[in-house]
């Protein structure tokens, strides 16, 4: 449908993005998602002992049944791109024209480090089979920034990785630059190429036998003696710290299959495809997420894990290179498939996060020159933004730091949306839905958002003191923003377009049926998070 962003910069087809794409080329957009298990498998498993091939099979299990609340919300908006989070802005905003934003921007600011961290990882992986590590290409470095009041030892710098990585992140963009349904023919080609290393990693070394029972328990956390040796550790507060830690972190990679439902308004038949396009990631995500964790821990154990380059990512691919067996060639090709499968996690990330940015525009949250799109349907003004954002994150030289703080925005986005889906049915129950959430999945939904609630509190500074602190602050960087588009350029109005996709009228706006059930929620849910921060320490 057409759209009015006040003639955004660049070349703009005035309808917008396009209805070119059916759920299964959404699939293989989303296909990239179980790639992003490489991000943070080596973090986890090297900070929390052997519970951390649980960790990901209860990880994804909660990203599972959060899916089916997704998918209801999703139907009610046919004509919205961008995901779960606008959606659920669309409950929020009769409640606080503040948290309707954050809700949008806190989903972006989780998505978008999948191209820095992505193309990051991918670079190093390169390096790794080309370079030895002592040659001058992977040893030269430029600081430009030191970061150390964020986190010991975190600058900002340009060397070898950073090169490689925004060379990769061009190439990306511009296959993305086609639209969508190039991208997704593009996804769709490789896909395959890119499941397939990770259903190998998972399956082969159980059929070998490779798997020991040893490495997988007892299913204790990781601790250390006065000596700096391997111990097993005890379920104290400590202990359960580390574990709720582990959810925290999977949850970036193992909940991320929603973005499936992003090109909702690019649907040819979006009361079809949407809710098959994420229940149907989400069980391929359920067989990466489990198998390969498994499989991984099982076959390095404790002290595999604690190899250098296991926590930081780049030699997780060398190791699971080496997990399936064969020669040279088998292990430079099992690499090389590896790394197709970053670049498709990147591809994934652009993708969905620009849309995200785009629809954020065109529904007054962010600044209008993100509306813009190309001739192919293609959001480039939001693809630019992420790129360059992306460019500088390229630059910090601790990438799972880079993920922590934005997993920090990612469970606020997910608790806000997750209720979003009671808030609709209250506020919206005569609108017509697609496809109805069972109620029991419902009320689990809504029972996760205070889980993830206290993951956040929990689980966010066991990656770094400063870590919950600066996911917080980066939240909080929506609201100079949002009070730019909203009270200088749009007047205090909300674009036309947002309130035709919610039926309503400026003046329904103030209609809140739900009373103050949001916010009673929303108090909870911060204080659950306090709570879990100040009881849960190491």
């Amino acid at each position: 449908m057409p759209v009015d962003v006040s003639a955004p910069a660049g070349p703009v087809d005035t309808q917008g993005l396009h209805r070119a794409i059916r759920w299964p080329q959404a699939f293989w957009l989303a296909s990239g998602v179980p790639a992003l298990v490489l991000f943070s498998i080596g973090g986890i498993a090297a900070t929390i002992g052997n519970p951390s091939w649980v960790i990901w099979i209860i990880s994804v299990s909660f990203g599972f049944l959060q899916a089916f609340v997704y998918a209801e919300i999703a139907g009610l908006f046919p004509s919205k791109s961008g995901g779960a989070s606008v959606y659920g802005a669309a409950a929020w905003v009769r409640y606080s024209r503040l948290l309707a934003p954050l809700s949008v921007w806190c989903n972006w600011l989780a998505w978008t480090p999948v191209l820095a961290i992505g193309g990051g990882l991918a670079a190093g992986y390169i390096l790794n089979v080309f370079f030895e590590p002592e040659s001058a290409i992977r040893s030269w470095q430029i600081t430009l920034v030191n970061l150390d009041g964020l986190k010991s030892g975190l600058s900002l710098r340009i060397d070898a990785t950073f090169v490689l990585g925004a060379a990769l992140l061009l190439l990306v963009f511009a296959v993305q630059h086609g639209g969508v349904q190039r991208a997704a023919k593009f996804q769709t080609i490789i896909g395959l190429a890119v499941v397939l290393p990770l259903l190998i990693v998972g399956i082969v070394p159980l059929v070998t036998g490779d798997v020991l029972v040893e490495n997988l328990t007892p299913l204790r956390p990781l601790a250390f003696d006065d000596a700096g040796n391997v111990t097993e550790g005890v379920w104290n507060i400590p202990g359960w710290t580390l574990f709720l830690g582990g959810l925290f972190i999977a949850a970036w990679s193992a909940y991320a299959f929603e973005t499936a439902i992003c090109y909702t308004s690019e649907f040819k038949n979006p009361a079809y495809d949407t809710p098959r396009a994420i229940l149907f990631a989400g069980l391929l995500c359920i067989v990466v997420y489990t198998l390969v964790p498994l499989s991984f821990q099982g076959v390095l154990g404790v002290e595999g894990m604690l190899q250098e380059g296991i926590v930081d990512g780049s030699a997780v691919a060398g190791a699971m290179a080496g997990m399936v067996g064969g020669g040279s060639l088998v292990f430079s090709l099992m690499v090389i498939m590896l790394i197709l499968a970053l670049l498709l996690a990147v591809m994934t990330s652009m993708a969905g996060s620009s849309r995200t940015l785009y629809q954020g525009s065109v529904d007054g949250w962010l600044p209008r020159y993100l509306g813009g799109v190309n001739s192919h349907g293609a959001p480039t003004s939001a693809m630019w933004t992420d790129l360059g954002f992306n460019l500088i994150l390229l630059m910090m030289s601790d990438y799972l730091f880079v993920l922590a703080v934005s997993n920090c925005c990612y469970l606020i986005f997910n608790f806000l949306n997750l209720n979003a889906g009671w808030i609709h049915r209250i506020d919206s129950a005569d609108t017509p839905r697609p496809w109805r959430c069972p109620t029991p999945l419902m009320a689990i939904g809504v029972g996760l958002s205070f889980v993830n609630a206290m993951l956040l509190g929990a689980g966010a500074n066991v990656w770094g003191e400063g870590t919950l602190m600066s996911g917080i602050i980066a939240a909080a960087l929506i609201l100079p923003v949002f009070v730019f588009r909203h009270y200088v350029q749009d007047k205090g109005q909300f674009p036309k377009a947002m309130l035709e996709d919610l039926h309503v009228t400026s003046r329904d706006l103030k209609v809140r049926k739900a009373g103050m059930k949001p916010y009673l929620a929303l108090a909870a849910g911060v204080a659950i998070a306090f709570a879990a921060n100040t009881i849960f320490q190491l």
